[in-house]
């Protein structure tokens, strides 16, 4: 794959991955191999964190189809050899802000939602993540609000680890959420009768919320960092999105 031609963004747009059972199978060994070292590359390219984590749910029986997905990968990754993040000295105190998203039943296999959420201090980003969500939620709301959940656990976290580094503290910690619904819902306990079924341990950001440790807001679509987590998107709104984590070309940036 040296001498391939780069691929502006590392899966193709709506793209939907089946187990494809019927396909022709490839080396497992060698697959699993390729995704274990992009994994490794996602620890600073948040940008292959989505389509990284789409190859990973097929290692167990891969098949040729699944291959062109990780040659794609590849060939964006040749394309953009010298990008990466930028960190930029801020002011002593820094604000704790993350964005927190989901794609409602976008796997084609359990039709599991796929959960998002990256987290910034000051300007810069320090923690991201991509992850199917293990149960499958039975609204956009309801995905969108055990996506919020995850990323209040994860700030809370972050929150007590930068008071123990620097010993002044960020909370509350401010996180943005593009469903109004869902919103509502983790203010409102009695917003929706119909969210009593769910499970009791994602209800864990009401009490942060009602404790004053996290503030939930509402972002626009457009403006949602975490979008680029949850979806495969087009070419230029992924570039669009990849700008605004911070991925940049590290030649061209000023130092």
């Amino acid at each position: 794959m040296k001498n391939c031609n780069p691929a502006k963004s590392p899966i193709e747009s709506k793209l939907k991955v089946t187990k494809d059972e019927g396909g022709e199978e490839v080396d497992a060994t060698e697959y699993r191999r390729m995704v274990g070292c992009l994994r490794y590359l996602t620890h600073t390219r948040p940008d292959l964190s989505f389509s990284v984590g789409i190859a990973s749910r097929f290692m167990e029986k891969p098949t040729t189809l699944h291959f062109h997905i990780v040659k794609r990968i590849l060939r964006y990754v040749k394309g953009t050899l010298n990008y990466g993040l930028n960190y930029g000295k801020g002011r002593e105190i820094e604000p704790l802000v993350g964005f927190s998203d989901s794609d409602h039943g976008g796997d084609s296999v359990e039709s599991k939602s796929t959960s998002g959420m990256i987290f910034y201090f000051g300007k810069n980003a320090i923690t991201w993540q991509s992850q199917k969500q293990k149960t499958v939620a039975l609204s956009s709301c309801e995905a969108e609000f055990m996506a919020a959940t995850s990323a209040s656990c994860q700030a809370i976290w972050l929150a007590n680890l930068v008071k123990e580094l620097t010993g002044h503290s960020v909370l509350p910690v401010t996180l943005y959420v593009d469903n109004k619904s869902a919103i509502a819902l983790m203010k409102n306990p009695v917003f929706h009768g119909r969210s009593k079924h769910i499970n009791i341990r994602f209800h864990f950001i009401r009490e942060c919320f009602e404790h004053g440790q996290i503030v939930v807001e509402h972002v626009n679509l457009k403006d949602q960092r975490a979008d680029v987590f949850t979806k495969a998107l087009a070419q230029m709104k992924y570039t669009e999105m990849r700008n605004m984590l911070g991925v940049t070309d590290t030649e061209l940036s000023p130092v």
